[in-house]
């Protein structure tokens, strides 16, 4: 079910990458946050009338949490030219968009990438969340802050790359080489069919040292074992084996989560890869200090085992990572808690990009 509602622009917010954040009055006088992808439906300007999907707004949602411009109905955006390119992504609804996917027959990379199928060794980090992405990027710093990095996003959470401040961000900052969108999400340097091919264009268009595989901002979860968008995690794994590359488990941490399967690391974590993930790959444990960090080695141990002994643990030191994650660009949020609110949350991810810049030495 969708929730319309029209309104009028009273004013334009902060901009980035190719989305606007605007204020609009609905026809009560109520005035709510509304956000604008201008490649999508053009751009808005005050007085504008707008057509809204208020479906976040309505049911108070986190992430996201705002109307979505799905069009200016009296100032529609001009034609585009015609361009190359028949990748249709977000498919069958009212905003698919037709884009230029990096392999095919129009792409100027589809030679490179016609018969590729390997990564080379490329260290591929696999992340539940899309807040992790700055974190191990932070780790990863430490050792190697001359690495190509891509960030290959899945369309787990939002599917426009343009939703994710952290990635214009990264990007502005250096710290992204590119960001390559795979399934239905859409909107990065380069787009993807799919994790594979998404992995091979990090590997061979973009020269990625590394990769991180994580869904966009955003997350599903129903509480249950596998009813979470972050099996993907699991699949990433599977992927990067498959075609060669070396897979880094990036754990879930949470010290300050009050839900139990959360506490610690998470029962996604646990799933993702001892259960979806049927491959080899490294697990990056931080050296946490005092009880929670027993719990959180007991738990690795524990995850290790289940595996079946196809993850293979590394105890990473975090001395000095809190100081590297201060460092971030961007602002550090995972589930609404900053980094001195959930430490353990970013040092896991950190420790994850140390072992990957190590795999680099």
């Amino acid at each position: 079910m969708i929730t319309w509602r029209e309104g009028i622009v009273v004013g334009l917010g902060r901009a980035w990458s190719t989305a606007v954040q605007l204020s609009v009055r609905l026809p009560d006088d109520t005035v709510v946050d509304a956000l604008a992808y201008t490649d999508l439906v053009g751009s808005p300007e005050p007085g504008d009338r707008v057509l809204l999907n208020t479906n976040a707004i309505d049911r108070n949602l986190g992430t996201g949490g705002s109307a979505l411009v799905t069009a200016l109905p009296d100032r529609l955006p001009p034609t585009p030219p015609a361009r190359s390119g028949h990748i249709v992504k977000a498919r069958y609804t009212p905003l698919q968009t037709m884009l230029l996917g990096v392999d095919e027959q129009e792409s100027p990379h589809h030679e490179l990438l016609r018969d590729a199928d390997d990564l080379a060794g490329l260290p591929v980090l696999a992340a539940d969340l899309h807040s992790a992405v700055p974190a191990i990027i932070a780790g990863l710093r430490t050792v190697r802050p001359d690495a190509t990095i891509a960030y290959v996003m899945t369309d787990g959470g939002a599917l426009p790359a343009a939703f994710s401040r952290t990635v214009d961000g990264l990007r502005s900052a250096g710290w992204l080489a590119a960001v390559v969108t795979v399934g239905q999400a859409f909107g990065g340097d380069l787009e993807a069919v799919n994790a594979h091919t998404g992995l091979l264009a990090a590997r061979q268009v973009v020269g990625a040292d590394v990769a991180i595989v994580a869904q966009g901002p955003g997350n599903l979860g129903t509480g249950t074992r596998w009813g979470f968008s972050g099996t993907s995690a699991g699949e990433a794994l599977n992927a990067a084996h498959t075609l060669g590359g070396r897979g880094v488990a990036s754990l879930r941490v949470s010290q300050a989560d009050a839900r139990d399967r959360h506490h610690g690391i998470s029962h996604h974590s646990v799933t993702a890869y001892s259960r979806v993930a049927l491959v080899p790959a490294d697990l990056p444990v931080p050296r946490l200090d005092g009880a929670f960090g027993a719990k959180v080695s007991a738990q690795a141990d524990d995850l290790v085992r289940s595996s079946d002994g196809r993850l293979v643990r590394v105890d990473i030191a975090v001395d000095g990572l809190f100081d590297a994650l201060r460092t971030s660009p961007v602002g550090l949020r995972t589930m609404g808690r900053g980094l001195d609110e959930d430490a353990a949350s970013f040092l896991a991810a950190a420790a994850a990009g140390v072992h990957a810049a190590d795999l680099l030495a």
